[in-house]
């Protein structure tokens, strides 16, 4: 039996833990942080993103007497929680920040909030003002715990040094068991100064309120098995799940076995190969004909590890025109049922389930309805022939955007590579027309949609896999909200790629105004630029202008042989270009937008 990456973790933490005991077993007196840091080693962290403070200095002394795990000073704590983010993300593993009280809590929180909303493994450890202080409007204190309550998978306030250890324990174990978030510790200055007796790192964790189910209900399973074998048009749906899971490789061998169309949402991206051709492209607001029609006309729907959300469904009452069976498979029984009425819901792990599927269809000796699913091919093949993502590629005039990210696709897919997005039509782009054949090696904010990830993603990446190509996709609007971390790139030596594709507007807002506005760019244009080659100049790094078509190519190449640099590429492109397709705010999924000919 295959052990999961969390029973990994768990095994290697209880080694470590019983490394870290005295050889003659007596207790050893700790301060709080030098638990902590204990706690961290134990759990195998190897990279910390921070910033100090008062309230953490003491933490900060622990870990400048030890030599295990490296701290990246970063210019603004937003950017310690979204690199962290990122590192979880292309890894797998828990992603650890650490920031100071007050400012330092509420810096953070969009990063938080980001990790929240897409499911990301994370500890997040605060500093705060002394337990006798709390409440009394202390300088630099805010109320951590209350404050991100709602946008964290669970948080703790440690009053007692003595809780210290397990409240770690419990943290990490929860971060990265069901569905994974991110956990915040709080930690008072008192407590992380005072000493306790200190016998060790637990080995094991007992939560009676909290026990994820990992095994799927075999009476429901096979109930899906019947459903997917008796189907005419059927259709798997996956999302970020598929991917938290490590459920990969089961996911594609369950698509082959039955030989059915596959469609990954923006955050499911790789968990199928899209070079494969029963893939059809990403579904949903931008998603591709094929992926949105094959969606609304299926009559089987097995969705895997995603959420039915508004993005991906867009009018729910109009999704439910078309009857069709709808399996559930999710870690997470809250997801379940929650925008959309399922058939055959089961809770459970991903990969276990899945597993426990291909398993009984193995047994089961029989497949579908061959002559239905080559109708049912047919169909789709011809909405596949409409070719949604064409784009004028033999313009000579102004960049497209959409050839910049096929021209990076064309040379760094068979090398790994990870490209990181911030957020607007650039990410939509850059999903569409990079074409991911692996899990993990797309990077961006899918829930909460937020501006600035895209430096700080790649910084974690570019830390966690040294020897890989890291591409940072933004825009000009999205690229100035964390630009200062250029300046840790510099510091820690981690040589990004930034493609920027430059159209002087906040891209997406100024679509919108567009189509719905009537024209109206209400302060979208983007009036007053820097000059981004002199900028990253100044920061220590490359800069790039480029103004043509016929230069994207050479741009690029030239950026690849820099492999020790970070360069910065600023691709001026069509400011007029729009992302299509497109499901505007309201209409169901199969009432797309191809172009501007339809407007």
């Amino acid at each position: 039996m295959e052990i999961s990456k969390a029973e990994l973790h768990s095994a290697a933490a209880a080694q470590a833990a019983s490394q870290a005991l005295p050889t003659d077993n007596k207790p050893q007196d700790l301060r709080g942080a030098e638990i902590l840091v204990r706690a961290l080693q134990a759990e195998g962290v190897k990279y910390i993103w921070g910033y100090p403070g008062g309230a953490v200095l003491h933490i900060y002394d622990a870990l400048y007497k030890q030599n295990t795990m490296q701290h990246v000073l970063v210019r603004h704590e937003q950017a310690a929680v979204h690199a962290a983010d990122g590192y979880a993300r292309a890894t797998g593993d828990v992603g650890v920040a650490l920031v100071t009280s007050g400012p330092g809590v509420t810096n953070a929180v969009t990063g938080i909030a980001t990790a929240y909303m897409d499911s990301i493994p994370m500890v997040i450890v605060t500093g705060q003002v002394p337990t006798h202080a709390i409440g009394l409007d202390a300088f630099q204190e805010c109320d951590t715990v209350g404050i991100t309550r709602p946008i964290c998978k669970h948080n703790f306030l440690v009053k007692d040094v003595r809780d210290m250890a397990m409240v770690m324990k419990k943290a990490f174990h929860i971060a990265r068991t069901g569905r994974p978030g991110p956990v915040v510790v709080d930690i008072p200055k008192d407590v992380s100064f005072a000493k306790t007796a200190y016998t060790g790192y637990p080995e094991s964790v007992s939560m009676r309120s909290y026990n994820p189910v990992k095994k799927g209900h075999g009476g429901q399973i096979r109930k899906a098995l019947q459903l997917l074998l008796g189907a005419k048009r059927p259709y798997i749906y996956t999302g970020g799940g598929v991917i938290m899971a490590e459920a990969s490789r089961e996911l594609r061998t369950l698509v082959d076995m039955l030989g059915v169309p596959c469609t990954n949402t923006l955050m499911g991206l790789g968990a199928y190969p899209a070079s494969d051709k029963k893939f059809l492209g990403m579904l949903g607001m931008h998603g591709t004909v094929e992926a949105n029609m094959t969606m609304q006309h299926c009559d089987v729907l097995l969705a895997v590890g995603a959420r039915f959300d508004d993005r991906v469904i867009g009018n729910p009452k109009h999704f439910a025109q078309n009857e069709r069976k709808i399996i559930h498979i999710d870690v997470d029984p809250s997801s379940i049922s929650k925008r959309v009425k399922v058939d055959v819901p089961i809770v459970g792990d991903v990969k276990d389930v899945l597993t426990e599927l291909i398993a009984m269809l193995r047994e089961a000796g029989t497949g579908l309805d061959q002559a239905a699913l080559a109708d049912w091919w047919k169909t789709i093949d011809a909405w596949r022939s409409r070719d949604c993502l064409r784009y004028d590629r033999h313009n000579k005039e102004v960049i497209k955007p959409q050839h910049v990210l096929e021209t990076l696709w064309g040379m760094t897919k068979d090398v790994e590579t990870y490209i990181t997005s911030d957020v607007g039509q650039h990410q939509m782009w850059a999903a569409q027309f990079y074409r991911f054949d692996e899990p993990r090696r797309w990077i961006n904010s899918g829930g909460l949609g937020t501006m600035g990830v895209g430096i700080p993603y790649a910084m974690g990446i570019k830390l966690a896999k040294p020897d890989a190509e890291v591409y940072c996709v933004t825009g000009e609007g999205s690229v100035q909200m964390c630009i200062q971390e250029l300046s840790t790139c510099l510091q820690y030596n981690t040589p990004i790629k930034i493609v920027s594709l430059n159209n002087r507007y906040l891209g997406m807002v100024r679509q919108w105004q567009e189509l719905d506005y009537e024209g109206r760019y209400s302060h979208s244009y983007m009036d007053a630029l820097p000059n981004f080659v002199k900028l990253a100049e100044s920061y220590g790094h490359v800069g790039m202008l480029i103004e043509r078509p016929q230069d994207v190519e050479p741009a690029l190449r030239e950026a690849r042989k820099l492999k020790n640099r970070t360069v910065f590429m600023d691709f001026r492109t069509d400011p007029t270009e729009n992302v299509f397709p497109m499901v505007q705010a309201g209409k169901g999924i199969s009432e797309m937008l191809l172009g501007a000919e339809e407007l």
